[in-house]
């Protein structure tokens, strides 16, 4: 594999597929699922620290739109006071305009490679031998639209984890809208709101063009970004409880 993340992805090969040798005689034939699953998570668990500093981010610019909105509109002709204000604003909140780009691009290269392995035929200039491992007889290599196509026992398998992954894209979607709160009074919401509805599905169109392994990964990693998320809702009280009673005012 000559890239960028060639290295790396040689290191996660040797990781997941040593794994999956512990498990074997344990688990069998699902034993590099289990690997797969359980990498991701350490994986998911050492950026947690991003994850939430970007889900802050998200949080704080959600509860600043209002007021950022009303800028834009007194402002509107001074583009140079506005953009004075809006700093100014970011400043006393203690966060910035790029605050939630960050930490997204700084766990973007690992997870890169992560989803790199479980999609790579090969690696290190030998056969990825993860992808021949498989879940109910299914090739961890296989394509949902190759082999013996979606109207097969193959295909049930890959229908079974594209179910659960928009089950989880759901749950995802509601949170997100929970994070975001009520539209403030004179900012358009229809867009933003079907963007936010239907983006985490996004994930399920990448799955259906992968092979399984990735597939299990991204179920797996959409999993942990839920959890995450709810632990952030819990901790941070972000979107007042949802929908168990009325909206209270922000006071913060």
């Amino acid at each position: 594999m000559v890239n960028i993340f060639g290295v790396p992805t040689d290191a996660a090969y040797h990781l997941v597929s040593g794994f999956t040798g512990i498990l074997t005689p344990v688990l069998g034939g699902v034993a590099a699922v289990v690997a797969i699953i359980a990498v991701t998570m350490a994986v998911r668990l050492i950026v947690t620290p991003l994850s939430f500093r970007a889900l802050r981010s998200q949080a704080a610019a959600a509860r600043l739109a209002p007021q950022l909105l009303a800028l834009r509109q007194r402002y509107a002709k001074q583009p140079e006071r506005l953009q004075k204000e809006m700093s100014a604003l970011y400043r006393r909140e203690g966060t910035s305009m790029f605050a939630g780009l960050t930490p997204i691009l700084l766990q973007w290269p690992l997870l890169s490679v992560m989803y790199l392995l479980f999609r790579s035929p090969r690696v290190a200039g030998k056969p990825n031998t993860l992808l021949t491992r498989d879940l109910f007889g299914v090739p961890l290599g296989t394509h949902w639209l190759s082999g013996a196509g979606p109207v097969s026992a193959q295909g049930a398998v890959f229908l079974g984890v594209f179910v659960l992954l928009a089950g989880l894209c759901w749950l995802s979607s509601r949170l997100a809208k929970l994070m975001s709160g009520p539209p403030a009074a004179g900012i358009p919401a229809a867009g933003t709101g079907a963007l936010v509805r239907v983006l985490p599905y996004l994930t399920v169109v990448i799955a259906a063009f992968a092979p399984l392994a990735a597939g299990i990964y991204l179920l797996a990693s959409t999993g942990w970004s839920l959890v995450e998320r709810r632990l952030f809702l819990r901790r941070s009280g972000a979107g007042h409880g949802g929908d168990q009673g009325p909206q209270q005012p922000d006071r913060r």
